[in-house]
Parts: structure tokens; C-alpha cells; sequence
């Protein structure tokens, strides 16, 4: 049965990241989460899989502290899931995190389709799904909110930015689909339940032979201030307050 592959990203919930009066960010007391975005993209496999017949898995690339993602993945429908576990892949940067999901899908081996998010939670980089489609050389399709089949074929509705685009391919794919694309509901109490007792491959870097050098380096993160202008408008009437301000925000280019 062929393999509808969910890649998705374990990152710090953003609700627990402290900002310190130095700008600096602390995430020490952050838990874990699966990127929303990405949730999408799980949502997405498990409804293709149910449309072509085949079998939704899922597959990250993360240290020992994704375990807990697996549990999660796999409660939201997915029967299988697959983890290159990497102490590296916290310094990771696309360039790296491309090679070790593609190494990883090439090893799971007999996929018809790939989804990924359109980008991380964290940082939005939107280079994964383009980078694996390169390294796999595999079409690929961005910005998707819709999916549909016509035997071996994708059709895809792509949101852009002024309008909507259609576009169809043969499979073997790779897809970046957006937030619009689905709705991923709460996992209930059975499904969680089961989700313990689906089968977890673990692929190390040994198995795949990935090259960790990441050819971009964080060397700082700085929490970010809006200064704001606070100007206000309360002289004469309310009509000429209104069109003060809408004469500001044109100045401004909001308008």
C-alpha cells in the first residue's frame, strides 16, 4: 500500500516563550508542541490516504525531546509514524532538515505523496517542501487549499496572493499545503489511546548517512518591539477626526 508521508516539525509553544527586558528570549520554561501549521498537513495525509486508498504516515526530524510528538501525530489519524532522531537537529537549517526528511523518504520508500506545511510555526522559512521535491526530483506544489484525485493525478488549488491558481500533476508529488486547507480536529480519548500502540521506526544519522553541516548559523535571537507613534486625533468633530486619520494612514501607505 502506497504511503501518504506528513512531515511535521516538534517546536516550543509560543505561549510559554518570555521575552527578557534585554530583548533576549528566553524558551527554557517552553513546552513542546506540534506546529500548528504542520497539523494541517497531518490532516491533509490522512484525508489523501483516504481518497487513494493508501496508508497515512507521518515523519519528523528532531532530538530525544520530539518523543512526545510521536503520540500526538499519530492520534490524529496516521497509522504509521517514522522519527530521525538526531541530537544535530537542533542546530538544524533547511538545507539539513531536507536531507535527513528526503534520506528518511527514501528509505520508507513506495510514497505516492508528500505534505508538508507551507512553513514551521516558528520560523515560517517555507523552505522544506521545495527543498525535498528538489533533492527527490519531484514536482511540487505550494500555497495548496484544496486537493483532489483523478487516478494518478493531483489536482491542486493554489491561493496566491491576489488570486487562486489551478494546477495538476502525476504522482509521485510533493505538496505544501496552507491553514486553509483543513480544519485537523481534537484527538479524542480512544483515539489517543490507540495512538500508543501504532507502530514507530526510528532512523538514526548512521542509517541514512546525512550530511548535518547546515549552511546558515543563528548567531542571535531578539525578541521584537513595536514602537508605536501614539498619535492621537481628538480635535474637532468626529468626521473630521475620521478623515485625519485615514488621511494619516495614506500617508503611511496602510491605506
Amino acid at each position: 500500500m502506497s504511503k501518504i508521508i506528513a512531515c511535521y516539525k516538534w517546536v516550543a509553544d509560543e505561549a510559554d516563550i518570555r521575552i527578557n527586558p534585554d530583548q533576549s528570549v528566553d524558551i527554557t520554561k517552553a513546552k513542546g508542541k506540534i506546529s500548528d501549521y504542520d497539523k494541517n498537513a497531518i490532516e491533509a495525509a490522512v484525508e489523501a490516504a483516504g481518497k487513494l486508498g493508501g496508508q497515512a504516515v507521518t515523519l519528523t526530524f528532531g532530538n530525544a525531546g520530539a518523543k512526545p510528538s510521536i503520540k500526538d501525530a499519530l492520534s490524529r489519524g496516521p497509522e504509521e509514524a517514522y522519527w530521525v532522531k538526531a541530537a544535530e537537529a537542533d542546530q538544524a537549517d533547511g538545507a539539513v532538515t531536507a536531507r535527513a526528511l528526503a534520506a528518511a523518504i527514501q528509505k520508507i520508500g513506495d510514497s505516492s505523496l508528500v505534505i508538508c506545511a507551507e512553513g514551521a510555526s516558528d520560523t515560517y522559512a517555507r523552505q522544506i517542501a521545495p527543498r525535498i521535491g528538489a533533492i527527490l526530483n519531484l514536482p511540487v506544489i505550494s500555497s495548496v487549499i484544496i486537493m483532489t484525485f483523478e487516478g494518478n493525478s493531483l489536482v491542486a488549488t493554489r491561493k496566491l496572493e491576489d488570486s487562486l491558481e489551478t494546477v495538476k500533476v502525476e504522482l509521485p508529488a510533493v505538496v505544501a499545503v496552507l491553514p486553509e486547507a483543513n480544519n485537523p480536529p481534537l484527538p479524542g480519548l480512544k483515539a489517543v489511546m490507540a495512538a500508543g500502540k501504532k507502530p514507530l521506526t526510528e532512523y538514526s544519522a548512521a542509517d541514512l548517512g546525512i550530511d548535518f553541516k547546515p549552511r546558515n548559523q543563528v548567531v542571535a535571537v531578539k525578541g521584537y518591539v513595536m514602537n508605536r507613534k501614539n498619535i492621537i486625533f481628538d480635535a474637532g468633530d468626529s468626521v473630521s477626526r475620521v478623515k485625519e486619520l485615514a488621511a494619516a494612514l495614506r500617508k503611511e501607505g496602510v491605506l
